[in-house]
Formats: structure tokens, C-alpha cells, sequence
């Protein structure tokens, strides 16, 4: 499904709800960030690696709610699955003054717990989340979900991003195997489709969905992501 008008480069400047780039925690960390010399290209290139490093990625954290998206809760948290991290980078960059929007598209990710499979009943991520950043006059694609420690542990290559082309998956990890296969593309926004995805993930993943729309009461909300990932890997 993609939208039939794409929001232009001056509307993705704008502050939201999700996307709160207004907000003065958002404002300051962007500009801790940017170098006021450097070119947009650069600071959207610093934007992505704190994004994708410094807020670790964490699935079990679901809540598909406007405050639960936002990217000042993002911030505040220090973790967040795909979704949010790519609207926390849509929203420092539109801060730095770098159009800015949300991209979706559904995958097969191979990037997982038991717990997480067991919940899920499928590998299919509807609505994974990356940003479109405007840059030299076009869009480009950045997915800063998976931080790297977490790549290192699961043998994935990091997502790299270099502001001139698409990053949005690795099909394989570092030994061959299939890691994560493209779907179905569902478009990009000013800010996320909450009822569509609400209504997507009560569909397909009906365990991890209690009424409020997050998972604090579910098994994957009472669980630590970081433990399970360990285990996965052996390590614990």
C-alpha cells in the first residue's frame, strides 16, 4: 500500500505529534549533534549513527500509542524498538532544519527470541519503521533500528549509512543465512499511521495486543530483551 501523495520536503520540516522535534530535549540533543559547518549530508550521517548506537533497539518495549511513539519518549527511555527510533531520527532531523519523514514496509526479519517467535506466531515485522531523509535534493532511506552491539552479538553486519544511498536491510548476516527479506512497501508519512498499524498488529499479533495498545501486561512486556538476546546467542 503507498500513499498516493507523498508529503513534500518543506511540510517534513514541521513538528508533530510523534514527531516532536520541537521539543527542547529533541532541539538540544540535535544540536549537541551537528556541526553548524559541516554540510546536511554529514550531520544527517551523525544523526543516524547516535540514533542507531546510542538508543538500543528493544521490541518488547510495544506501544503503538502518539505518546508511546514520540520521540521525546524515545529519548528519555534510551531504548525503543523500529518504529520510534526511526521517528526520534525523523524528529532530530528535522530539529537540525533536514527534512524529514517515516517510511514502512513489511519484512521477513530472521532477527528474533523464542520468546518474541512464540508471541508473534509468524517472522513477519508489519510496519517495520526506517526514516526518509531529504539530502541534496533528494530522499534518502535510513534504517537505524538494530544499534551494533546488537548486530555483533546475533553475527550481523551494522546497517551503515552514508546520506547519498538507501540503508534499509541486510538479506544476509555475517555466515550466509537469510536474514531479512523485503515484502511489501506501505509508503512514507509526516507521521505514523497509528489506526492502520494498530489495527495491523491487533490482526496479526493478537498475544502481544492487550486493549491499552501497548505490551506492559503481555509475556514479551514483563520480559527483559536483552537477557533473551543473550540466551539466544549463548551467552547466558
Amino acid at each position: 500500500m503507498i500513499i498516493a501523495s507523498l508529503p513534500e520536503p518543506s511540510e517534513c520540516l514541521v513538528a508533530g505529534p510523534a514527531v516532536d522535534s520541537g521539543h527542547p530535549a529533541v532541539i538540544e540533543r540535535a544540536r549537541s549533534l551537528i556541526d553548524p559547518s559541516d554540510d546536511e549530508v554529514a550531520n544527517a550521517v551523525r544523526l543516524y549513527y547516535w540514533t542507531r548506537d546510542q538508543i538500543r533497539y528493544n521490541p518488547y518495549g510495544l506501544d503503538i500509542s502518539i505518546e508511546g511513539l514520540r520521540a521525546s519518549t524515545t529519548l528519555a527511555h534510551g531504548e525503543a524498538w523500529c518504529v520510534p527510533k526511526a521517528i526520534l531520527l525523523a524528529a532530530l532531523c528535522r530539529a537540525a532544519g533536514i527534512p524529514a519523514r517515516l517510511g514502512y514496509a513489511d519484512v521477513r526479519n530472521h532477527l528474533s527470541t523464542a520468546r518474541m517467535r512464540r508471541a508473534m506466531q509468524t517472522d513477519v515485522f508489519y510496519f517495520h519503521g526506517y526514516t526518509s531523509i531529504y539530502l541534496k535534493k533528494r530522499w534518502v532511506k535510513a534504517t537505524p533500528a538494530f544499534n551494533i552491539e546488537l548486530c555483533e552479538k546475533f553475527g550481523l553486519l551494522p546497517l551503515e549509512f552514508n546520506g547519498l544511498e538507501d540503508s534499509l536491510y541486510h538479506a544476509f548476516d555475517l555466515a550466509g543465512n537469510r536474514h531479512m527479506e523485503y515484502l511489501n512497501d506501505r509508503g512514507e508519512y509526516l507521521e505514523p499511521p497509528v489506526e492502520e498499524m494498530l489495527r495491523l498488529f491487533r490482526e496479526h499479533y493478537p498475544a502481544m495486543m492487550p486493549d491499552h495498545g501497548g505490551d506492559d501486561d503481555t509475556e514479551l512486556g514483563q520480559a527483559s530483551w536483552e537477557e533473551d538476546v543473550d540466551r539466544e546467542v549463548g551467552l547466558s
